[in-house]
């Protein structure tokens, strides 16, 4: 299938805006990856460090609020007066809020474990999961002696009270500790978390570049393929149209496709053939004349001859008449030598008619190869008017390409550093398009030329036809 000029530029532009416009979004939705990642890995980290931040404070207001029953019962054993407050009750519910934080905490590290982007990130949460276990685990014990010690509190028991306090006390820091240590651990996953986005941002950055190589390749293949499907047959028509301009009728250009520059091709090599035929009736017509010329000098000069004769014989003639007067016996040989010219003349003349019977048949060939000749002029100059019109769709053609090179210098130019390749195929469609109407101007003066010879052998065809005319009308 053949594609025509236009079209195939039409379809380079079409494929390097695809690439472009495919990179844009390939470079979008990596972009947008990064980012989601990101955000991710900011708002659960950001939520974990709030939570295990709260969880802390209330692991501090338990303690605060078991020391505050401690010194409570301390006093009161001292004798001094202490406000009623249900210690018990106010402990109890902040136990109860840190109970259901720890396990929303590890409920959630295992959630965010199966979610993580690497496997650094993933180590990072079992990390941080094992260090919640551990320190729940020591929390319960904690709560669990800080329970014990609350209702001897409450009972009064103050012996019970102070025996309890040391251990409740290391476990009560023990319990901060483990906070502090899986807060640590949480550092750790955000350290994870960033070193997992910035290999996900590194494996973006070198699939937009890979891409944007493979664009640039794509784009260079485009180029390469207009370049050899445009730029090299205008070239080769343009060296074939010099070599005719120089005189050159025997070659022939190489006429493949269906499109303008094939099309032009056949075109050519068909007013090649037609001005090489010319050229050969030129010359056939040219010998013939001179070969007429040459019996019709031969046959003036036979005649001249001829009348030469008859005039020596009308002399000799008048001579023996003159003879008559003087001497009568002298009659009868002269009459025999007047009769014996007179026979030669009767000879002459009738070799003078046939050489101009002769000459009035090659006047007849003459004129019938004149007008032959005129009617392949004629049928040479409309297919000159026919090349004329076909370089006019040409130079409309460049007109075009130089406008869609413009077009796409513009747009080159819009699209900025992406653009430079694209600026660079439009320049070259610019030079491709100035050379084919610089092309199309040389080829328009050398039809002109080749008219105004057409032109110039059509008058000196038909000047020939009538000469030969007036010759037979003459001869006869």
């Amino acid at each position: 299938m053949s594609i025509s000029i236009g079209k195939r530029i039409l379809l380079g532009f079409a494929v390097i805006t695809a690439i472009l416009v495919a990179l844009g979004l390939y470079a979008t939705g990596q972009i947008g990856t990064v980012r989601e990642t990101i955000d991710r890995i900011v708002a659960r980290d950001l939520m974990v460090l709030r939570q295990l931040d709260d969880l802390g404070n209330r692991a501090r207001d338990l303690g605060v609020q078991r020391r505050n029953a401690v010194i409570a019962v301390l006093m009161r054993e001292r004798g001094r007066t202490v406000k009623d407050e249900d210690y018990y009750a106010t402990w109890r519910r902040t136990a109860a809020a840190t109970d259901a934080l720890f396990a929303d905490l590890v409920r959630m590290s295992g959630e965010l474990r199966a979610q993580s982007i690497s496997s650094d990130r993933s180590a990072a949460w079992d990390r941080l999961g094992s260090a919640l276990r551990d320190t729940l685990q020591t929390y319960n014990v904690y709560r669990d002696s800080s329970d014990t010690q609350l209702k001897a509190v409450a009972a009064g028991d103050f012996e019970r009270v102070e025996t309890m306090n040391a251990e409740v006390s290391r476990l009560y820091e023990a319990t901060v500790s483990g906070i502090e240590l899986t807060r640590a651990a949480l550092d750790g996953s955000i350290a994870a978390g960033q070193r997992g986005a910035t290999e996900i941002y590194e494996r973006s950055r070198l699939s937009i570049l890979l891409t944007l190589i493979g664009g640039v390749a794509l784009s260079l293949l485009v180029a390469w393929a207009i370049t050899r499907a445009v730029v090299r047959p205008i070239t080769d028509v343009m060296a074939f149209v010099e070599r005719v301009g120089a005189g050159d009728l025997t070659g022939r250009i190489a006429a493949t496709g269906r499109d303008e520059i094939g099309r032009l091709g056949t075109t050519l090599n068909a007013m090649v053939a037609g001005l090489a035929d010319l050229a050969r009736t030129n010359r056939s017509a040219t010998a013939d004349l001179n070969a007429a010329a040459a019996q019709i000098r031969a046959s003036a000069q036979e005649q001249a001859a001829s009348v030469e004769e008859q005039f020596a014989a009308v002399q000799e003639t008048a001579a023996t008449v003159d003879q008559i007067t003087h001497s009568g016996a002298q009659i009868s040989k002269r009459a025999s030598d007047v009769i014996a010219t007179a026979q030669t003349s009767a000879q002459n003349a009738k070799a003078g008619l046939r050489a101009a019977s002769d000459t009035a048949r090659a006047m007849d060939s003459i004129r019938e190869q004149g007008e032959a000749v005129a009617g392949n002029i004629v049928a040479l100059s409309e297919k000159t008017q026919a090349i004329g019109e076909i370089i006019t769709t040409v130079n409309d053609i460049s007109e075009r390409t130089h406008l869609l090179s413009l077009n796409a210098a513009i747009e080159a130019a819009a699209a900025g550093e992406s653009g430079r390749s694209f600026a660079i195929v439009a320049a070259e469609m610019k030079l491709l398009a100035d050379q084919a109407k610089a092309a199309t101007v040389q080829v328009r003066a050398i039809l002109s030329e080749i008219q105004r010879g057409i032109n110039s052998s059509v008058m000196l065809t038909e000047e020939a036809v009538k000469r030969a005319a007036a010759g037979k009308t003459r001869t006869d």
